[in-house]
């Protein structure tokens, strides 16, 4: 029998979430497959969800949020479930993108996410 590889799942990020309030069902905008603790913008104009990138001029240079569940959103726009607030997250489970290429970079980023109340340790 070949061995089954499970993929990421919430369990390698979240350490504290209340289920009820943590969580949002989002859109996430189509132009790439995110795997679940990628640390998310968001794009003033759309209110879509996409990879936080420090040199976005469009809103989404700002962590606001963390993907709880996979999205698969390479060519359309997808909804699927953010870690939006009061959460506490395992700061070496989050996935950046390559824009914070340092650790003072990650910091920055986490140091934002704790104030919308998604705090990494």
């Amino acid at each position: 029998m070949p061995p089954l590889t499970e993929g990421r799942t919430a369990g390698d990020f979240v350490q504290y979430d209340e289920a009820q309030y943590s969580r949002d069902v989002a859109v996430i905008g189509a132009g790439a497959d995110l795997e679940p603790g990628t640390v998310l913008g968001k794009v003033t104009a759309t209110g879509k969800y996409v990879r936080c990138a420090s040199g976005a001029a469009d809103g989404s240079e700002t962590p606001v949020a963390v993907l709880r569940t996979e999205a698969k959103a390479a060519s359309a726009d997808v909804n699927a479930v953010i870690q939006a607030r009061h959460t506490r997250v395992r700061r070496f489970g989050l996935i950046f993108d390559n824009s914070f290429a340092d650790e003072a970079a990650r910091d920055g980023a986490c140091e934002a996410l704790k104030s919308v109340g998604i705090v990494a340790g």
